[in-house]
């Protein structure tokens, strides 16, 4: 028989649709009951977070972030791109962030917030596509809890998460836009939020949705007003958002992600389509290459136990004459496979595997759709017996990935089959509901079972959750701190005495102190300045870098420490061992360590004490007097003079961006070393006013897109409304007239 009901009343979708939360929120708190730290993990722990606090606090200062000058490197907040500047939804996450002391709760509160999100984005896909709510609440509550998902983004990609969510929503809002049941700005903002996350997957992903929509819609119902209007309220979201794009990519050439390696496969975080039979075995772990090696011992590429079976229960014929209305998934899920399985970089845009949430999203939606138009218990042999062997298929590829767990695959399969059961006695005797409602109440177990069974598959640095207690254990380093030390020489675990955390910092662990530290987490880099200190993304450095900041530099005669206008310099004791029985550099002096940090660090500071607090940026004149009169985070204005021609060198990264004026007339700006900020004043220069100001590269631009895609959004809703309006006239006059 052929598993239907009558169309769903408002209310059996409304209580359909609220099972999504409640299962997300169970199983949100069986992962936290079993691991308070689950969702604080890697790159929230050591770079989401900390960035959301520093924004905060410079929001409430009132000061709007483009730089943050003693973080170098890492201070370029447009150019690193997440720190969704130009995110409604961001920017009141980053406000709040300074007044949550337990910063594990709050990564765990925004996770659980955009996991919702994303479940209901499915539900109201499945819902427009057809499908019956329940079977609809069942892909959208297996959908937050994809292996992917559960492994690497909840515990460390949170823009990844945040991206997906608001790509699904933007997917089920054109879906109505197209059909004419939606005007186009839940379309444009919800595709608006998923690209000014700044996560480049993302904006991908968002794209793509457009583009899909587009052909998909068309082939359903061939009116091209209704491409058009899609593609220009697409349009018109790109155009906001590449203000959050443009300056990382006009800055590429500086920075690490120039994309100069092009496209290329060595097979790091790809995903083979062979993985996919292992999509509904809770046990498998995966082939795929990633930080734990050429296997990931996690179920990565899970999706939900029963979404292959039960493609043995959809009737198939009936199914080919409806799949032009399932073009858009289908063409979705045709590009992610493609996509993820290879190659691991294309120019900026790496590791494809990232994306493999998004195959759970497409493969669940289609599932539900299909199930709810043609799922059927005729002919209960034969599709029983094929289910059976799609499980023993599963459970042989299970154990070809992970044959230490054979018996963990051999158990999962035997209770795949009796559960299936158990839902076929219940779709037989109560209907599809029972079935749906019993799919449900499977996932947060098997949820728990993987959290447990299966460690994670990134690294926990165990940074200390309170904001309060953080402060308090942590010396008190005024002014600017650079530290040199290697994170990869501590021992990170949780049986470790020896946690870093009362000492030294990685990651954005300063911003979370409130402290102005060099070191800071960044995936963009400046290539001059890191080759300088050798530092590292997560701000570790080598041995040389003590030896390169107290180096003159041949053409100013001063030392990096003196251009960076440093106040301390922090020494790691396993990097440097008995550092301080060696004479301290030339105008400085090894000072008392805090008695909490003895253990692991020295510390050099100034004879003289503090100079970072100057007025001004100029670190260094060369055949020049040069005096501040004004100093901000974008501008500064120093009166020079120079009679024979001379320099001006400030503290600052030379990044793309900076313009100087001598007495109002453009002169170029230069990077010392590619590193440090200069310009070169002419012969003859007296009492000149010296202006240096900094714009994100596009910044202009992307006002104008901005501009530009509003303009468009307005008339996009202007037509709307106005055939909606014509719409409603014509349907009032037939009635009266059949009156």
């Amino acid at each position: 028989m052929t598993l239907e009901l009558p169309a769903p009343t408002r209310r059996e979708r409304w209580s359909w649709g609220a099972v999504i939360p409640a299962v997300v929120c169970l199983a949100f708190l069986a992962i936290v009951t079993v691991d308070p730290r689950y969702f604080y993990v890697d790159d929230t722990e050591s770079g989401a977070v900390g960035n959301w606090v520093q924004l905060g606090h410079l929001m409430r200062e009132g000061q709007f972030p483009s730089l943050v000058l003693d973080q170098w490197m890492a201070g370029n907040y447009p150019v690193e791109g997440q720190g969704g500047l130009w995110n409604p939804v961001q920017i009141f996450i980053n406000y709040i962030a300074p007044s949550v002391d337990n910063l594990a709760l709050l990564a765990t509160l925004v996770k659980l917030a955009f996991a919702i999100i994303l479940g209901w984005g499915v539900y109201r896909v499945c819902l427009e596509y057809g499908a019956r709510p329940y079977w609809a609440a069942v892909a959208g509550s297996a959908v937050p809890f994809a292996g992917f998902t559960l492994y690497f983004e909840y515990p460390s990609w949170v823009t990844s998460v945040i991206g997906m969510a608001w790509v699904v929503q933007a997917w089920a809002s054109g879906i109505r836009y197209a059909r004419g049941r939606s005007g186009p700005i839940p379309v444009f903002v919800f595709l608006y939020l998923a690209i000014s996350v700044g996560y480049v997957h993302a904006a991908l992903m968002a794209g793509v949705t457009v583009g899909a929509l587009m052909l998909g819609e068309y082939i359903r119902s061939p009116q091209w007003r209704t491409t058009v209007k899609l593609g220009l309220v697409g349009i018109a979201a790109a155009a906001c958002g590449a203000i959050t794009f443009l300056p990382g990519l006009l800055s590429s050439a500086v920075t690490w992600r120039t994309g100069e390696e092009g496209t290329f496969n060595d097979n790091f975080l790809t995903a083979p389509w062979s993985e996919t039979l292992t999509a509904s075995i809770p046990s498998s772990v995966s082939s795929i290459e990633s930080w734990t090696g050429e296997t990931t011992y996690a179920p990565i590429t899970y999706i939900a136990w029963f979404a292959i079976p039960a493609l043995a229960f959809i009737g198939w014929r009936k199914a080919q004459g409806s799949l032009r209305d399932l073009v858009t998934p289908l063409l979705l899920l045709a590009f992610i496979l493609l996509f993820t399985a290879g190659p691991s970089d294309i120019g900026q845009i790496r590791w494809p595997a990232r994306l493999l949430p998004f195959v759970a999203v497409f493969s669940l939606v289609l599932l539900g759709v299909l199930l709810s138009r043609f799922g059927t218990l005729d002919k209960l042999r034969s599709r029983v017996t094929a289910a059976a062997l799609i499980v023993f298929v599963l459970m042989i590829r299970a154990s070809s990935s992970g044959p230490q767990y054979f018996i963990r695959h051999l158990t999962w399969a035997v209770v795949i089959i009796a559960v299936g059961a158990l839902a076929i006695y219940l779709g037989r005797r109560y209907g599809a509901p029972a079935i749906a409602g019993l799919l449900i109440l499977t996932i947060a177990p098997v949820t728990l079972y993987q959290v447990i069974a299966y460690p994670q598959a990134l690294n926990k640095w165990y940074l200390p959750t309170s904001q309060s207690e953080a402060k308090a254990n942590f010396p008190d380093f005024p002014g600017t701190t650079l530290q040199l030390g290697n994170r990869a020489l501590i021992r990170i675990d949780a049986e470790t005495t020896e946690l870093p955390w009362t000492s030294q910092v990685y990651g954005n662990y300063a911003k979370v102190l409130d402290l102005d530290y060099v070191n800071a987490y960044t995936p963009v880099g400046h290539a001059d300045f890191a080759s300088l200190l050798c530092m590292g993304f997560d701000g570790s450095t080598c041995d040389d870098a003590y030896r390169n900041v107290f180096r003159p530099d041949e053409y100013t005669g001063r030392t990096s420490a003196d251009l960076m206008l440093l106040d301390r310099v922090v020494l790691q004791r396993k990097q440097y061992p008995g550092a301080d029985n060696e004479p301290a550099p030339p105008g400085w002096h090894w000072a008392d360590v805090p008695e909490v940090a003895q253990e692991q660090i020295y510390i050099l500071e100034r004879d003289a004490g503090p100079i970072s607090d100057q007025p001004g940026r100029v670190s260094a004149t060369v055949n020049a007097d040069a005096q501040s009169e004004y100093m901000s985070v974008k501008s500064e204005r120093v009166r020079v003079s120079s009679p024979g021609g001379g320099s001006v060198v400030f503290a600052r990264l030379a990044w793309p961006g900076y313009t100087a004026t001598l007495d109002g007339e453009p002169i170029p700006t230069k990077g010392l070393g590619g590193t440090y900020l200069y310009v070169d004043l002419p012969p003859g220069t007296d009492n000149a006013e010296l202006v240096i100001n900094f714009r994100s590269p596009g910044q202009r631009i992307g006002f104008v897109g901005m501009g530009f895609g509003l303009v468009l959004l307005a008339g996009l809703s202007v037509i709307y409304y106005r055939d909606r309006r014509q719409s409603l006239d014509g349907t009032s006059a037939i009635t009266t007239d059949s009156l």
